[in-house]
């Protein structure tokens, strides 16, 4: 089985929320209530009053040197849209989409619009003119979508998606592929809630029964989902879950490749089996 690593950009300032959106208020109370509740030390609340007066809130270069450490080919997903608590310019978005191209990983498109091609290929478009990128690839922001979101992606030309949260492999919708993902940062640690419930040893079992599922089920890739927002000591379970998901998945012999790879190597075996 061979893992493909992801990760959603949904931050990248404080002051990108402070008159648009409650993601600030929210953090706040989040915070102050996962300390409360014994999710955290009174140091981690430190820690995250101490980003924002620092207004930082993403980890993108940590997270990149981690991985490169670790030979992990991550892909990020960054938007070009605003919606739903992403509220990054695209001024802000280019100085991190330099970053990752400087460091010779793959960004992509975090979308916000589903609901109609034309929206789909506006924000497409613009992704490639903004960054002088290619947009193969999509995931959407809160993993939104309908009935024919997937066959809009492959219409509008992308070469592949990981929207869906499914327990099967990568399949085809029209031109383009589909991975499903089975692992996001936060459905393990916060567990159907909107604050860490789980901790440390609990994320680690409930992930190893996930891995196991896959394992069992035969399946060709497994895919996860890390925000990059976590990756710093402010949240130290979910940087210490991250962590030790990389180190057991190389410590059980599993290979490392990319969304790009795959698709490559998919569309290769097709052309083979026709």
């Amino acid at each position: 089985m061979k893992v493909i690593v992801s990760h959603d950009i949904d931050h990248i300032s404080v002051t990108e929320h402070l008159l648009k959106d409650l993601i600030i208020p929210k953090h706040i109370v989040r915070s102050h209530l996962e300390w409360i509740n014994g999710k955290i030390s009174f140091q981690e609340l430190m820690y995250r009053f101490q980003d924002l007066i620092k207004n930082k809130f993403n980890n993108v270069k940590e997270l990149i040197s981690f991985n490169k450490e670790k030979c992990v080919n991550g892909t990020f997903f960054i938007g070009v849209e605003n919606g739903i608590g992403l509220s990054y310019s695209l001024l802000q978005a280019q100085s991190i989409v330099q970053l990752i191209k400087t460091s010779n990983c793959s960004v992509q498109v975090h979308g916000i619009n589903y609901e109609t091609l034309d929206s789909i290929l506006y924000e497409k478009n613009k992704f490639e003119a903004t960054f002088q990128l290619p947009a193969q690839g999509i995931r959407m922001h809160y993993v939104r979508k309908d009935a024919n979101t997937l066959n809009k992606f492959s219409n509008a030309g992308y070469l592949y998606d990981s929207t869906v949260f499914e327990f099967t492999n990568p399949y085809k919708v029209g031109e383009m592929w589909e991975f499903p993902f089975q692992i996001m940062d936060g459905w393990i640690i916060e567990n159907g809630k909107r604050r860490q419930s789980r901790s440390l040893n609990e994320s680690i079992e409930a992930t190893k029964k996930i891995i196991d599922k896959c394992v069992d089920l035969k399946l060709s890739h497994l895919v996860i989902d890390f925000h990059d927002h976590y990756f710093c000591k402010s949240f130290k379970t979910w940087i210490d879950w991250y962590c030790w998901v990389i180190d057991y998945l190389k410590q059980n012999q599993f290979s490392f490749t990319d969304y790009y790879s795959e698709v490559k190597a998919l569309n290769a075996l097709s052309l083979q089996l026709s």
